[in-house]
């Protein structure tokens, strides 16, 4: 099984793997409170923009109430779980 996570982008073309060599354009997202390094070069993400991320790969941009709302139900997944 797959799974998709739902995360705000906060900066684009900064972080580790920012230089030319490593390939891909990378940005920095924001996952509910954890932030974490991602690659763009799929999709044409902009700072503030909500995307579906996959294996560290934006697979899609997502409508901001859309992406909320998920970001929601997985809380209350997690919260029921631990």
């Amino acid at each position: 099984m797959c799974l998709a996570i739902p995360a705000k982008v906060v900066e684009i073309g900064k972080g580790e793997g920012k230089d030319e060599d490593k390939g891909g354009v990378k940005a920095k997202a924001d996952f509910g409170g954890v932030s974490r390094e991602i690659d763009v070069s799929l999709v044409d993400a902009k700072v503030g923009d909500y995307v579906m991320v996959h294996a560290g790969f934006a697979i899609e941009i997502m409508d901001e109430h859309e992406a909320k709302e998920t970001i929601e139900l997985w809380r209350e997944m997690l919260e029921k779980c631990f």
